[in-house]
């Protein structure tokens, strides 16, 4: 696995290249302690994440993909590696694509069994808006933006796979989209083997669109509150 780069050929830059960015969420994490594992090493995919990583990859057998970059947890890059050999390509790695950090990685986080009941704890959820508990919201997006913009120029005029987490993800795209980045969790668009495809024109984002290829395999209770899908893209004036 190479460190951010790619053994692929950027083509010349052109202001009228169409280029699709997938930023993709990690299958099913083997996790049977219920923990906020966040950051920390050694939680790998479940068989069921597996079987989500390979599924995505079938969906996307047929498409143009020249380069595969994946956040350097585990679970990133066993989700990014069926899609990699897929496409006969090696898989790069890059840190900005990484989970957000949080104070309470490591802990099962519930009110009544969780961290949540102590209250040392309390002093970190006083700013949802930053969030006080958690990488803030802006320097995700900034880190996000990155990593989005070197796939961009790593597969120019081709396609791109970028396998990280929920929540950057999902704060990425709400920035593309303009609107807040403060938001209910349970509100996110952004299911286990996800895709949230960004498609640039040179440099410039002109639509974001979302897809499950692995729906049917997701638990249902991680679907319940959910946002549904309505609509698979969403276009931007040029």
């Amino acid at each position: 696995m190479s460190e951010g780069t790619s053994d692929a050929t950027s083509s010349p830059k052109s202001d009228q290249d169409i280029t699709v960015v997938h930023l993709m969420r990690h299958g099913e994490v083997h996790n049977p302690d219920g923990v906020l594992y966040g950051r920390r090493a050694g939680y790998h995919l479940s068989e069921l994440g597996r079987q989500m990583a390979d599924r995505v990859a079938e969906h996307l057998a047929a498409r143009d993909i020249t380069y595969v970059v994946a956040s350097p947890l585990e679970r990133a890059q066993e989700t990014a590696m069926p899609v990699a050999k897929t496409h006969g390509l090696d898989l790069a790695s890059d840190g900005r694509l990484i989970e957000a950090a949080n104070v309470f990685e490591g802990k099962t986080f519930g009110v009544g069994d969780g961290a949540l009941r102590k209250p040392a704890n309390w002093k970190h959820l006083t700013n949802p808006f930053q969030p006080s508990w958690g990488e803030p919201y802006v320097e995700q997006v900034v880190r996000m933006m990155g990593a989005l913009d070197a796939a961009k120029d790593a597969a120019r005029g081709h396609e791109a796979v970028c396998v990280s987490h929920q929540l950057p993800i999902w704060i990425v795209r709400s920035f593309v989209e303009k609107r807040r980045l403060w938001h209910d969790p349970r509100r996110r668009q952004c299911t286990l083997a996800s895709l949230t495809s960004f498609t640039y024109q040179g440099d410039q984002i002109v639509s974001v669109g979302y897809s499950e290829p692995a729906r049917d395999l997701v638990p249902a209770h991680l679907l319940a509150g959910a946002k549904p899908v309505k609509g698979k893209s969403k276009a931007f004036g040029a």
